[in-house]
């Protein structure tokens, strides 16, 4: 095929032609790379004829409609509206109108001879142009617009705030919250996983020392066929949330329901939740077992005792099941579906059941209709337990309350795939291009959005996913939020460096989290660690999303930035889940584990890690010196010989504390002393990721008198 109308249409596709990596390094796709990332969009080009009708339909797309399916708009400017009409269009008087999404409706007249020509192109024989409409600036929301409904000629139109919300007292107050592994959290009354009762302890004794927020990893539902499958970001459903995370004694008819407590109090059952409680990392089949068996008797005592139209509990389950509408229903009919066909492996599934909207998959859903009352009934008691979690940190003065984490993807054989599969580019996956901390590359079984068909669907299902994530939250952090710039996606089959950036409409989606922003009151944070696009942060922070800086990474000129070189607009920590706790990064534990797993490559790069490793660790005491936060007896020059103490681990919290930053994020296994961190990218079921447990109790940790202390010196530091 002739390069350059291999490279046009690659183009015109949305496949970038090259990107720059961490170290400014210039790398250029491949065009074995282009064709098949356009086989993946359903762009034909096996031939140069192909490959030229291809061309010209994506350049004839926009042309065809009179106006484009979907139109973000601004707050307080009028708004554009490109129309494309036949030269030859009658020169009447025609009507515009807008029905607004609370009610009511606006409208008026033009003259389409009136406005400016401003394109033309010929399809098909006729002669097209191009001509904007200007209206005036309309109220925020979500509206239909409308150009002689007759003819129906109709499209979305969005309008969205400039800016995403920020906290009322910013830039006068500082806040700070901690972060934790849900999973990860012991108590003497969970089942071997923390719960969302565990959550609202973790609240009490936070707020009690002056937190603002109350930082969790995903919630998103993954695959209870599988519960031993961890990771909280290669989700099933970014929509709904992970039942193991109920506090399943807290639910009503637990209490209602001597057979459930029975079920519970068995000496099998007790075994079962004692072994769990005691292991170091969580047993997630353990405890998916326990939970699930007394969750189903829970089901069938309300399905029992609440069946009547009266009862208020029946009322409150059905008006929860009719807003979710068919949303709801699809996640259920799936984990209904992979119950009966073994696997949730949707695409091995009988053809007929591969589709959500078919006759046989409404038969079975019919004849189950209990088991998929019973997957609603779960949802529900999430939504009702993680809302009194979100109204507690409220309650108790949290400003922020709870900061949520949306993942970028979902799993290719997830429930949310099957239910929308145009929404997703199947034969491509999610990952990153290879960098200094991944040489080999990244590809995360996750499978990409389409952005032409999230534009063509007004972005529907990107907005389910903000208003999902939102709904409780004050803070949301959007994980690789340069996805909604770019994309790195790798066709099935290629190795992570065989992989390409698909771009996405940047200010349409920056626009439309403006607007859920505002409407939950949550800041947004975006995740821009790895190789992030030129100007890309400053795009970011134009529109109020904060930026996430690392302590580790904040490095420069052989020197650690001091806390008030740091930016306003950013959410600061000393590391994440994907890096090493504080104590595990003196020790180089994270390099031990890379090189005994083979990430680290080669004695060299292991020996050159360390070196670096020592490094920043001198210049990391330096600063502290600098800032007078350096604990007692501690010389800058011996740094390898120094011990990791929670003197130390309180130095380094201070040191952010000072920073200018919105917010700090202390993450619970820094303030613990933690050495092994929660996931090591690279790994899978060499390394306990996503499984490890705290060392301590939150019963013992809210008695330490020392992390008191510890909570109390952040806070005054925040607020000095």
């Amino acid at each position: 095929m002739d390069e350059e109308l291999l490279n046009r249409l690659a183009d015109a596709a949305g496949i970038e032609p090259n990107y720059r990596d961490i170290q400014g390094r210039l790398h250029q796709r491949s065009p074995e790379t282009a064709r098949q990332l356009l086989r993946t969009l359903g762009v034909p080009m096996e031939t140069d004829a192909q490959a030229a009708a291809s061309l010209a339909q994506l350049a004839e797309e926009a042309w065809r409609e009179v106006l484009p399916p979907v139109i973000v708009a601004t707050e307080g400017r009028d708004i554009d509206i490109p129309i494309r009409l036949p030269a030859d269009a009658p020169a009447q008087s025609r009507r515009w109108s807008i029905d607004l999404e609370g009610g009511g409706q606006l409208g008026g007249e033009f003259d389409l001879q009136v406005l400016p020509i401003e394109a033309a192109a010929e399809i098909d024989g006729v002669r097209l142009v191009q001509r904007h409409l200007q209206l005036p600036a309309q109220p925020l929301g979500y509206h239909r617009l409308l150009l002689e409904e007759a003819e129906g000629l109709a499209a979305s139109l969005i309008v969205a705030p400039a800016q995403c919300y920020l906290p009322p007292g910013y830039p006068a107050r500082r806040y700070w919250g901690i972060a934790a592994q849900l999973y990860g959290l012991r108590s003497q009354k969970n089942w071997g996983i923390g719960d969302f009762g565990d959550l609202n302890t973790l609240t009490d004794w936070a707020a009690s020392r002056g937190a603002d927020a109350i930082g969790i990893n995903p919630l998103h539902a993954l695959f209870l066929d599988v519960p031993q499958d961890t990771s909280p970001y290669s989700p099933s459903s970014r929509l709904f949330l992970n039942p193991l995370y109920l506090d399943v004694t807290a639910i009503p008819d637990f209490l209602e329901s001597a057979e459930a407590r029975a079920l519970a109090e068995s000496s099998a059952a007790c075994g079962t939740i004692r072994s769990a409680r005691q292991s170091d990392l969580v047993d997630y089949l353990a405890v998916a077992a326990a939970k699930l068996a007394v969750l189903e008797q829970l089901y069938q005592h309300f399905r029992t005792q609440h069946a009547g139209e009266s009862d208020i509990r029946n009322r409150a389950f059905r008006e929860f099941v009719g807003n979710n509408g068919k949303k709801l229903h699809h996640f259920a009919t799936f984990q209904m579906l992979s119950e009966h066909f073994g696997s949730h492996a949707w695409m091995h599934w009988p053809p007929a059941y591969r589709y959500p909207t078919t006759t046989e998959v409404a038969m079975l859903a019919q004849s189950n209709e209990h088991r998929i009352s019973f997957f609603e009934y779960l949802q529900w008691q999430c939504e009702l337990q993680i809302s009194f979690a979100a109204q507690r940190m409220h309650a108790s003065g949290m400003t922020i309350g709870l900061y949520n984490d949306l993942a970028v993807g979902v799993d290719a054989a997830s429930a949310d795939h099957w239910a929308n599969q145009g929404t997703f580019v199947r034969d491509a996956r999610v990952g990153a291009p290879p960098d200094p901390f991944n040489e080999k590359g990244q590809e995360w079984g996750l499978v990409p959005l389409n952005p032409r068909h999230l534009r063509a669907s007004g972005y529907a299902h990107f907005i389910s996913l903000l208003r999902a994530s939102m709904r409780h939250a004050g803070a949301l952090r959007i994980d690789h939020v340069m996805g909604w710039q770019h994309l790195y996606c790798v066709p099935v089959g290629n190795t992570p460096s065989e992989g390409a950036y698909v771009r996405f409409p940047l200010d349409d989606l920056l626009s439309i989290a403006a607007l859920e922003s505002h409407r939950n009151r949550c800041v947004v944070i975006g995740e821009d660690l790895g190789t992030v696009p030129d100007g890309f942060r400053e795009r970011m922070a134009n529109a109020n999303v904060l930026s996430c800086r690392i302590l580790y990474f904040e490095v420069e000129h052989d020197r650690f930035r001091r806390p008030a070189e740091l930016p306003r607009l950013a959410a600061v920590s000393a590391a994440t889940h994907d890096l090493a706790t504080l104590h595990g990064y003196w020790l180089a534990d994270d390099i031990t584990a890379k090189s005994q797993l083979g990430i680290i490559t080669t004695i060299d790069d292991e020996r050159q890690s360390r070196i670096d490793r020592a490094r920043d660790k001198r210049l990391l005491l330096q600063a502290l010196a600098d800032e007078g936060l350096l604990p007692h007896g501690i010389d800058v020059a011996d740094s390898e010989q120094i011990a990791w103490s929670p003197q130390l681990a309180n130095a380094v919290h201070a040191y952010l504390a000072r920073s200018q930053c919105l917010l700090l994020i202390v993450q619970l296994d820094d303030l613990t002393d933690e050495r092994q961190q929660a996931n090591l990218p690279g790994s899978s079921t060499e390394f306990p990721n996503w499984r490890r447990r705290l060392n301590r109790s939150l019963e013992e940790l809210i008695a330490d008198n020392d992390l008191k202390a510890a909570m109390t010196m952040i806070a005054d530091e925040r607020n000095r």
